[in-house]
């Protein structure tokens, strides 16, 4: 047995009432009632106790019973010299109580305090005690020597069985805080990436819209200043009503995304390149559903690809090319190049970044660069 076993206390969830059952708390009530009427009845079975010596039993019995509470309290919070200075009140009045013919009631106390002992102090510190109260229990005992002394070794293993069973449903509680702690924290990690994956939802589907609505309205707002003529006027103010108007069916779509209200990937690829001019699809691979972060990278890669098209290669031919692979889907969008747009500068700068950011979050990659004739992005995802 190390020091350490001898020092340490038992944990407070082990002196606790957390995780003990509602039967085991009822039959630990019984045994402190049995107690105390053990302890009244050894009191008062005395043929010739007076008043006095009746009040003066009744109130050694009470001063017992708060000595064993303020026992459980200290020992509760690891308090060792109160605890042992209580300990030895309740020795000295089981002696009292042997002294002055009570023998049942010192007897009962001092099985209690060798078994309290061993279930709540640190063992260093409850081997002693117990071994002060069994063998006074053993000395002023009338019963033979056997029988005295399997009643000893009852006691002592009870109160081991006690500290070891004390310590089991601590180390149970213990284990069940650190598991609602990982779930608290877990909850918290998933409300984290939802709230990233909703901020990534609102720059693929707002960003580039907005930001095009704002170019148009402040050509608009120039125009006016120069005394432009109103058709050029009209023809801004109609392509920001037109940005506004994609703009909210494609907020309308994030938030089906959102609700798990997604259409078919291919549907969604093909109603993108109708909406563009030069713009066409191939899918290749065996179709089959894929999960809803990686369906969503897939479209919203596509969508910010032909929005950079528009932007900086206007009137370029664009190919898409979905394949589904064994283990992962591949999107490719590769244009033949063209003049800038007239988007261009448009945005926050973020769309690279964001879908890149959105492919390595789902254990993909991105990859986006010039070729010879154009620009090239090219998504993988696995699934």
């Amino acid at each position: 047995m190390t020091d350490n076993a001898l020092t340490r206390w038992p944990t407070r969830e082990a002196l606790g009432r957390a995780g003990i059952s509602r039967p085991r708390r009822m039959l630990a009530r019984a045994i402190r009632f049995l107690v105390l009427a053990l302890l009244l009845w050894g009191a008062f079975s005395h043929r010739h106790l007076g008043v006095r010596g009746a009040l003066a039993a009744a109130a050694g019995v009470l001063l017992a019973a708060l000595v064993s509470w303020a026992f459980f309290h200290t020992t509760y919070e690891h308090r060792l010299v109160p605890s042992l200075a209580l300990m030895a009140v309740l020795l000295g009045i089981a002696v009292a109580a042997e002294a002055t013919g009570f023998t049942g009631p010192a007897l009962v106390i001092w099985c209690g305090c060798g078994v309290s002992a061993l279930e709540r102090l640190p063992l260093g510190a409850a081997l002693p005690v117990t071994s002060v109260a069994l063998a006074s229990f053993s000395a002023f005992n009338n019963d033979v020597w056997l029988t005295t002394a399997a009643t000893v070794a009852g006691m002592a293993l009870a109160g081991y069985v006690l500290r070891l069973d004390a310590e089991a449903r601590g180390s149970a509680q213990r284990l069940l805080a650190q598991e609602r702690a990982a779930r608290a924290a877990e909850a918290e990690s998933a409300a984290l990436a939802e709230r990233a994956r909703i901020a990534r939802e609102i720059h693929d589907v707002l960003a580039h819209s907005l930001s095009a609505q704002l170019v148009h309205l402040e050509a608009a707002r120039l125009l006016i200043e120069r005394g432009a003529e109103r058709d050029q006027i009209l023809e801004r103010v109609v392509a920001a009503r037109g940005m506004a108007r994609d703009g909210l069916a494609e907020t309308r779509q994030a938030l089906s995304a959102l609700r798990g209200e997604l259409t078919p990937l291919e549907e969604f690829l093909n109603g993108l390149v109708t909406a563009a001019d030069g713009a066409d699809v191939t899918v290749t691979g065996e179709r089959r559903p894929l999960p809803a972060e990686a369906s969503q990278a897939v479209r919203r890669v596509a969508q910010e690809a032909l929005t950079n098209v528009r932007k900086h290669a206007q009137g370029a031919r664009v190919e898409l090319r979905l394949d589904y692979g064994e283990h992962e889907v591949t999107l490719g969008v590769r244009d033949s190049g063209g003049r800038p747009g007239e988007l261009t500068g448009s945005g926050g700068g973020y769309g690279l970044r964001g879908m890149r950011e959105r492919a390595e979050l789902l254990g993909g990659s991105l990859d986006a660069g010039p070729e010879e004739e154009g620009f090239v992005v090219t998504l993988k995802v696995p699934v």
